[in-house]
């Protein structure tokens, strides 16, 4: 029942010269073959010094919207849906622009008439005050300082004919959200500020 023992070299007195030079990576990948389907790093290699890192080839991945100069150019969205609002704003940071938002029309009135914009893009459907009667308030010269940034109405919402008329004359624009991709709206955006 005895098997018969390989003798073990005794190391102890072996001087290291005379050790042979075996990596880490070299004795695991011998110990264990399946690991040679992975590559193997071990920052205790002492046979090499480490490869210089290569340069790589930096490419810039594709994105649904076209980065513009946008100029500083400054957008205040107010919009109540949340989804939408980050969407928006998401897309329109991408392309360049400073973005603000609005969660309801008071909120949106004071900031709109408290600070400059370039265009603002005004929901209809809106708490505390709807987005009909805050283009009114915002584009009244009677009611202190007007709004002249340009305003692009957003809604899904299917005005009665002449409220339709009377807010495309205050508005430079009219959009129907259901049937506006970020990309679009980036392109609209674009075209209003002639980019």
């Amino acid at each position: 029942m005895n098997e018969p023992t390989t003798p073990t070299p005794h190391l102890e007195n072996t001087p290291q010269s005379d050790m042979p030079q075996t990596s880490t990576a070299q004795i695991s990948q011998s110990v264990n073959p399946a690991s040679s389907q992975q590559p193997v790093q071990q920052a205790t290699q002492t046979q090499e010094p480490a490869a210089q890192p290569q340069p790589q080839e930096v490419t810039q991945p594709t994105t649904p919207i076209e980065p513009t100069k946008a100029g500083g150019k400054t957008i205040l969205i107010v919009e109540d849906e949340r989804f939408i609002s980050e969407l928006y704003t998401r897309a329109l940071e991408k392309a360049g622009y400073s973005v603000s938002t609005a969660g309801d029309g008071e909120q949106a009135l004071q900031i709109a008439t408290t600070r400059d914009f370039d265009l603002i893009l005004l929901d209809i459907m809106l708490p505390t005050m709807n987005g009909v009667d805050l283009l009114y308030k915002m584009k009244d010269p009677g009611s202190g300082k007007p709004v002249s940034a340009k305003v692009i109405i957003t809604t899904n919402m299917d005005q009665k004919e002449e409220t339709k008329d009377k807010v495309e004359q205050m508005a430079d624009g009219y959009l129907i959200k259901a049937e506006v991709t970020p990309k679009e709206l980036v392109a609209y955006v674009n075209q209003v500020f002639g980019n």
